[in-house]
C-alpha cells in the first residue's frame, strides 16, 4: 500500500518538528562545551570583545602551551588516569559479582538484603565525607604514593552499578543458566564464559558512568591532595585561575584539555550507555 502525498508531507513535518525540539533542548547543553573549546583557541582580545564572538578571528594554540607551562598537566593527567582506572576496574568487578549474587544465587532474605544495599544510594556524599576523610587520614593515606589509595578507597564499590547489572542479568534466560549447570558449569565459569560476554552493553554503560564520575571528581581530591605531586587534573585546572598570569583563554584551554577524555568516551560509548541504561526496561 503506497503512501499518499498528504501522509508523506505530514510525516516529514512531524519529523522536522521533533528534530527542531531536540535541537532547542540540546543547545543549553552543547553551547557551554562549544564555547569552552572555541574560547581556548581565541585570542584574549576576541574573548574580551563585546558583544561576545562565537567564532575566533584568529586561532591561538599558544593558550594550550601556556596552560602546560603553568601547571604540571602531564603529571596531573597521570594522577587522574590512575585514580579513574583503579576505581573503574574495581567497581566493575564488585558490581558484576554482587549483581550475579543478587540475580542468580539462592540466599536467605535476598530481597531484604538487596533493598538494604540500595538504601546506600540515598545517603548523600556530604554526610559521609568527613568520616571518610578522618579514616583515610588516620590510616596515613594522604602522603606520598599512598595518596592514590586514599583517593580510591572510598569508591571501590557502589550500589548503582550493582543495581544496573542486576536488572540486566535478570533478563538472561534461565533455561540457558540451567543447561550450563547441568553440563557442570560452575558459577565463575558461567559468569566469565557466558554471562559477561552477553552483557557487554550493560557492563560498558557502568564502566562509562564510573569513568566519567571519577574523572570529574573535584571535592574529594581537593581535601585529600596535600602533596602537589598527587593532585588530579580537575584540581590543576582550578589552579589556573589562581595563577598570576591567568587569563580566561588560559583557563578555557585547561578546561578543554580536561574535557577531552570524557568527550571522547561519550562520543564513542554513547550507544553502550543507551543500551545499558535501557536494559531491563522492557520484559
Amino acid at each position: 500500500m503506497s503512501r499518499t502525498p498528504t501522509s508523506t508531507s505530514s510525516s516529514l513535518a512531524s519529523k522536522l518538528v521533533v528534530y527542531l525540539v531536540l535541537i532547542v533542548c540540546a543547545l543549553p547543553v552543547v553551547f557551554p562545551l562549544y564555547y569552552a573549546v572555541v574560547g581556548g583557541i581565541m585570542t584574549p582580545s576576541d574573548l574580551a570583545s563585546y558583544p561576545p564572538k562565537l567564532l575566533p578571528t584568529a586561532i591561538d594554540l599558544g593558550n594550550f602551551t601556556s596552560a602546560l607551562d603553568t601547571i604540571p598537566l602531564a603529571r596531573q593527567y597521570l594522577n587522574s588516569a590512575i585514580q579513574t582506572g583503579i576505581v573503574t576496574i574495581s567497581q566493575l568487578i564488585t558490581s558484576v559479582l554482587a549483581a550475579y549474587a543478587f540475580a542468580f544465587l539462592r540466599m536467605w532474605a535476598k530481597t531484604a538484603m538487596f533493598a538494604l544495599f540500595m538504601v546506600t544510594l540515598m545517603v548523600p556524599w556530604e554526610a559521609i565525607i568527613l568520616p571518610n576523610y578522618l579514616l583515610i587520614s588516620d590510616l596515613g593515606l594522604t602522603k606520598g604514593p599512598l595518596t592514590y589509595l586514599g583517593l580510591t578507597l572510598p569508591f571501590l564499590a557502589h550500589a548503582f552499578g550493582t543495581f544496573l547489572l542486576r536488572q540486566s542479568f535478570l533478563q538472561f534466560p534461565l533455561e540457558v543458566r540451567d543447561a550450563a549447570v547441568m553440563d557442570g558449569c560452575g558459577h565463575l565459569r558461567f559468569l566469565w564464559r557466558i554471562l559477561i560476554p552477553l552483557s557487554k552493553p550493560a557492563i560498558a554503560a557502568v564502566g562509562v558512568y564510573v569513568f566519567m564520575t571519577t574523572w570529574n571528581q573535584y571535592f574529594w581530591p581537593l581535601i585529600l591532595g596535600n602533596d602537589d605531586r598527587y593532585k588530579t587534573l580537575q584540581i590543576g585546572v582550578s589552579m589556573l585561575n589562581d595563577a598570576e598570569s591567568s587569563s580566561p583563554t588560559l583557563i578555557l584551554a585547561g578546561v578543554t584539555l580536561a574535557l577531552l577524555p570524557t568527550l571522547a568516551l561519550v562520543i564513542f560509548g554513547q550507544r553502550f550507555i543507551i543500551r545499558g541504561l535501557t536494559a531491563g526496561a522492557v520484559k
